[in-house]
């Protein structure tokens, strides 16, 4: 009897412990914790090699696997899958942690070795691309990847999960959002120095070998040097340089006494340099944008796309007494500078600017006599996270209306390009027709080439042959729906059985590793503010590219924000006594009906200091109160690992329901995010939400 007395009391106090211990998490904690040093050391490394090793992996393998980099959020589903199961596998013995090195040298050196093409056939979505297929079908090619990238990724997140159980849920939250700005951070600056693969291979290699203990140690450090060697070889291979975007290759030869140099990036021919002369000569489409406004005094050019200078050549050539050069690449303009035989970003009468060209014409208040887009077109999306390349914004109706109002009186917009599709041509000459008011001409000079060009004034176009639609024409891209190379219709097959394929495999995963579905039943909430704050995300992102640039810096800065706002949210959380969820619930509610209210082309109206203040609370408000309500939430749960995989795994969901974006457009994105967010507020126990 005493002894089960004493048992009975031993219950009670440890119940009155655990009531205790969640008690903080649900208030202020009066008692801070003080963590072992050493241990928090360990989850900042792992949480910043899973950021930096991410983005390296979506940069290389995107660089690599010929047009991989227009299906990079595959990397993106496939390191939340890694970093999602890494979380569950920390909750048991075995380890995959030594693993990791040897599956990202399979990965790297055989992909390497063993080029592939991924299939882009079908005029549906229009790929810019001169290359045959190679390899295995993109079906199989895609999950492949996505398989190998988990893989790699559940080793850094093991670690950190193991950290987790060591910490208190919002402590460890805390130091993994340090380490994540950390991982942002050297990447980010690892691209502003155009930073070698070999260089991101080393950090890489230092970080494994730092985390695994043992022998296992010297495993990795192998694996890490087979991997390096190969990245060297790369490094060093004639003409091979990294901008922030691409990798670039390029090539010297000679045709007929004449310099010529190719630059490919990506895998994929894009530029060729040649005197202005012998282009002009042997492609008369670039002649055109100049004879269909021939009383152009040609006073103040700006050419969108400058790229490695022939289109600012051309202009020169032409009478140009002034030229601004834009081009989002910094490496491709610098080659220019090198390598253009005509040199024409030495002369006086040129400027150049690298920005994104909607940013540049929505801050200019410049007026030009000929604004011209000159092949700009891209082979990368702007992020992992969205459906938008770089060029996206470029080519709305509302871009179009915005190069009209900086045109002069005697002003011509033109734009040349290889379209493909005789649909693509159609749609932008009914694209320039709403934003001129009048149709362009439109000259077609063979192969999929147009150049659509238009004066201000109808009168002063002097156009060739009239051109007639070849059927019914797509209605123009805007700001909310920037897929100028989307046909429209249902999404692509590829998209669909991709993303199916993935979600399945996704499934069995957890399964396997993180046992019964039922038993993460308790945490069905946080699976859906996973998924909700993926595609806020990815809203936010397409936001801040039409506000202020698709350029590296700004996604950086867009990538960082969140980040420090959710950092934000979790010392608000510890710190001070935040109001119950159902009212952090309404927040969030409220905050996304004004984002939903206010279109982001409002906005571009304002100066940019109040432009850039408006976009941030717009944004970051909804986010700072999702996370709020995650913190909350997290820093109740009873297995923070699986809480936390749990979370991650649903922000899979949310970077497969980013596609629906394609059909509703991004503005009506927040619709799906507040139903989301209901969602988890309705499967959050009843016990946490007071």
């Amino acid at each position: 009897m005493a002894e089960g007395s004493e048992l009975t009391t031993a219950r009670r106090e440890a119940s009155a412990g655990a009531r205790s211990r969640r008690s903080w998490q649900l208030s202020v904690d009066p008692e801070p914790e003080r963590p072992d040093f050493s241990l928090v050391r360990r989850l900042i490394l792992g949480s910043a090699l899973m950021l930096f090793l991410e983005l390296a992996l979506i940069r290389w393998l995107g660089s690599n696997v010929v047009h991989l980099s227009y299906f990079s959020n595959f990397v993106l589903l496939g390191s939340f899958l890694g970093i999602g199961l890494g979380f569950l596998i920390a909750r048991q013995e075995r380890s995959v942690l030594p693993l990791a090195p040897a599956i990202l040298a399979v990965l790297v050196i055989g992909t390497f070795l063993a080029p592939v093409t991924i299939d882009r056939a079908g005029d549906q979505i229009i790929y810019f691309t001169s290359l045959s297929t190679t390899g295995p079908p993109a079906w199989v090619v895609l999950p492949l990847i996505f398989i190998l990238v988990a893989a790699v990724l559940a080793g850094p997140a093991e670690v950190v999960g193991r950290c987790f159980a060591e910490l208190r849920p919002l402590t460890a939250y805390r130091w993994d959002l340090v380490g994540s700005l950390i991982g942002i951070g050297s990447f980010t600056v690892m691209s502003f120095l155009q930073a070698p693969s070999v260089v991101w291979g080393v950090l890489v290699t230092v970080a494994f070998v730092v985390l695994i203990k043992g022998r296992q140690r010297y495993v990795a450090a192998v694996a890490g040097l087979a991997m390096t060697v190969v990245l060297l070889v790369e490094t060093l291979s004639p003409g091979i340089s990294w901008s922030p975007y691409y990798k670039i290759h390029t090539q010297d030869r000679t045709v007929a006494g004449l310099p010529l140099t190719d630059i490919s990036v990506n895998g994929v021919p894009h530029q060729i340099m040649r005197p202005a002369s012998q282009r002009l000569l042997e492609e008369p489409q670039y002649g055109f944008p100049y004879q269909r406004s021939p009383a152009n005094p040609l006073r103040n050019v700006l050419i969108i796309g400058a790229g490695s200078g022939s289109d600012v050549a051309i202009a020169l050539a032409k009478g140009a007494q002034h030229v601004d050069a834009v081009d989002i690449d910094p490496r491709i303009m610098q080659i220019g500078v090198e390598k253009n035989p005509d040199h024409p970003y030495d002369d006086p009468r040129v400027t150049r600017h690298v920005n994104d060209g909607r940013a540049f014409l929505e801050a200019s208040d410049t007026d030009y006599d000929l604004i011209l887009f000159a092949l700009p077109d891209s082979l990368a999306l702007v992020t992992g996270a969205s459906q938008i390349r770089l060029e996206s914004f470029l080519f709305t109706e509302q871009a179009l209306t915005s190069a009209r109002e900086h045109l002069t009186a005697e002003g011509a917009f033109s734009m040349y390009n290889y379209y493909r599709e005789d649909w693509l041509i159609d749609r932008l000459a009914g694209t320039v027709q709403a934003a001129f008011g009048h149709y362009p001409c439109v000259d077609l000079p063979g192969g999929g080439q147009a150049v659509v060009t238009a004066a201000l004034d109808e009168p002063s176009q002097s156009c060739g042959a009239g051109h007639v639609p070849a059927g019914a024409v797509v209605a123009p891209a805007t700001d909310d729906r920037p897929f100028l190379y989307y046909q429209g219709g249902p999404i692509p097959a590829l998209y669909l059985w991709t993303l199916g394929g993935i979600l399945l495999i996704s499934l069995l995963a957890v399964r396997i590793l993180g046992g019964p579905f039922r038993t993460m039943r308790p945490y069905a909430d946080l699976f859906f503010m996973g998924a909700a704050f993926m595609l806020l995300e990815t809203k936010n992102i397409a936001t801040f590219a039409l506000l202020f640039g698709t350029t590296w810096l700004v996604n950086a800065m867009v990538f960082a924000g969140v980040l420090l706002i959710v950092l934000a949210a979790v010392e608000t959380t510890r710190r001070f006594r935040t109001p119950p969820l159902p009212v952090v619930f309404a927040g969030i509610a409220g905050s996304l009906a004004v984002c939903y209210v206010v279109e982001p082309e409002w906005l571009l109206t304002l100066a940019f200091g109040p432009r850039l203040v408006a976009a941030i609370l717009l944004a970051f408000v909804p986010i700072y109160l999702a996370n709020v309500a995650f913190s909350k939430r997290f820093g109740a749960s009873d297995d923070s690992r699986s809480a936390f995989g749990l979370n991650l795994l649903g922000a899979m969901l949310g970077g497969c329901l980013e596609y629906l974006g394609l059909l509703t457009g991004y503005r009506n994105l927040l619709v799906m995010v507040a139903v989301l967010y209901l969602f988890a507020f309705l499967l959050t126990p009843r016990t946490r939400r007071g």
